[in-house]
C-alpha cells in the first residue's frame, strides 16, 4: 500500500512538472509570438516611412533581399519639372505655408507621375526629377512620360483652384522630357545613396526644361520623344535653340494634348 502511494505520488508531481513546464513553454510561445508581431509591425513602419525617401519598387526588392542594383546601361525617359517663380512667393508666405503648398503640390505630381509607371527619383528645391523606364524595362516609356506631364498639366490646374478658394497664390510650371541611354545604378556613399541615372541624355531634360521659360510654354519634348511617340499626342515645333553642353541648336515641341 505504501509503495502504491509513492507511485501514486511520484505521478502526480510528474503530472505537476508537465503542466509547469507546458505552462512555461505556452507563456514563452506566447511572448515569442507579441515579439514577432512587434517585430513585424516595426517593419511594415520603417518600410511605409522608407518609401517616403526612396521609390516603392526599390524598397520593395531591398526588403526582399532581390536585384543588387547592378550599374548598367538602359534607355531611359526623363522628366524635368520646376515651379516659375516660386523662390519670389516664398519670400511673401509664411515659411510653414510656402512648405505647405510645396507638399501638396509635390504629392499630386507624385500621384500623377506614379499612374503612369514613372517614379520621382529626388527633390531639388521647388522642382522634381521622374524616370520612365529606369527600374524595369517598359518600351512605352516615351507615352507614358508624356502622358504623366499631361496629367500633371490637369492636377495642377484643380490644386490651384483650391490655392484660389483658399486666397493663396496660383502656381505655373515648367516640365520638359528627354530619352536616351544612361547608366542607372545606385549612387553615392555607403553612409547616402540613392538610385539614380546618369549621362548626357539628363543634361538634356533639364536644358529642355529650362526652355519651357523661354518660349513661355508649360510642357516641352525633344526629337527623340516625338520620334518615340510617334504622332500619339499633338505637338506644336518650337524655334531651334542653343542650350549650354552642345554644340547645335536642339529642337524640341510643345505638347498640346493627345492627338
Amino acid at each position: 500500500m505504501a509503495i502504491a502511494w509513492a507511485v501514486a505520488g511520484l505521478a502526480a508531481l510528474a503530472l505537476a512538472l508537465v503542466a509547469a513546464l507546458w505552462q512555461r513553454t505556452h507563456r514563452q510561445n506566447r511572448r515569442l509570438d507579441q515579439l514577432l508581431l512587434a517585430a513585424d509591425d516595426k517593419l511594415e513602419r520603417l518600410q511605409v516611412q522608407f518609401e517616403r525617401f526612396v521609390p516603392a519598387d526599390v524598397v520593395e526588392r531591398l526588403t526582399h533581399g532581390g536585384d543588387d542594383f547592378t550599374p548598367e546601361r538602359r534607355q531611359v525617359t526623363m522628366l524635368f519639372a520646376d515651379l516659375r517663380g516660386f523662390t519670389a512667393l516664398c519670400d511673401r508666405l509664411d515659411p510653414a505655408v510656402t512648405v505647405r503648398i510645396l507638399n501638396d503640390y509635390f504629392r499630386h505630381m507624385t500621384a500623377a507621375i506614379t499612374r503612369h509607371h514613372g517614379h520621382v527619383t529626388e527633390f531639388v528645391g521647388d522642382g522634381l526629377l521622374a524616370l520612365f523606364g529606369a527600374l524595369e524595362p517598359d518600351p512605352w516609356q516615351a507615352r507614358d512620360a508624356v502622358m504623366a506631364a499631361l496629367e500633371m498639366r490637369a492636377e495642377l490646374a484643380r490644386y490651384n483652384e483650391s490655392l484660389r478658394a483658399a486666397g493663396l497664390p496660383e502656381l505655373r510650371f515648367g516640365v520638359g522630357i528627354h530619352g536616351g541611354e544612361v547608366v542607372a545604378g545606385v549612387i553615392g556613399t555607403a553612409g547616402l545613396s540613392k538610385f539614380s541615372v546618369t549621362g548626357d541624355p539628363i543634361n538634356v531634360a533639364s536644358r529642355v526644361e529650362g526652355l519651357t521659360g523661354k518660349f513661355e510654354v508649360d510642357l516641352l519634348v525633344t526629337e527623340a520623344i516625338r520620334e518615340a511617340v510617334d504622332g500619339q499626342f499633338r505637338l506644336r515645333p518650337m524655334p531651334p535653340a542653343m542650350v549650354k553642353g552642345k554644340a547645335q541648336p536642339l529642337q524640341t515641341y510643345h505638347v498640346e494634348a493627345e492627338a
